[in-house]
C-alpha cells in the first residue's frame, strides 16, 4: 500500500455487500445497499490541535469499524475500491 493518509484521515476497505437475501433470491449490483462496515487499512497521525498538540487516533490499522452510509471519498488503488474519511466519521468500533 503506497497511500499514507494524512491528520485525522483513514483508509478503510469496506467489506463486501450481501449478494443474496436469506430467503436465496440472488440481488443485483444496482439494488444493493452501500456497505457501512469496514476493515481500516492505514491511518494517519492525528490531528492537531489549536495549541499545537497531536491528538491520536483512536482507531488503528486493523480495526473493523461502522461510518455513515455516505461518508468520505470514495477511491480505487490497484483495482480495490476503498474510503477515505475522516476519523469523527466512524461511529465505533466493531468487536
Amino acid at each position: 500500500m503506497n497511500l499514507k493518509p494524512l491528520h485525522d484521515r483513514v483508509l478503510i476497505q469496506p467489506t463486501n455487500a450481501d449478494t443474496k437475501t436469506k430467503g436465496g433470491i440472488i440481488i443485483p449490483d444496482t439494488a444493493q445497499e452501500k456497505p457501512q462496515q469496514g476493515k481500516v487499512i492505514a491511518a494517519g497521525k492525528g490531528a492537531r490541535l489549536d495549541d499545537g498538540r497531536l491528538q491520536p487516533l483512536d482507531v488503528k490499522v486493523g480495526d473493523v469499524v461502522m461510518y455513515g452510509k455516505w461518508s468520505g471519498t470514495e477511491v480505487k488503488l490497484g483495482g480495490v475500491d476503498y474510503v477515505i474519511l475522516k476519523e469523527s466519521d466512524i461511529m465505533g468500533v466493531v468487536g
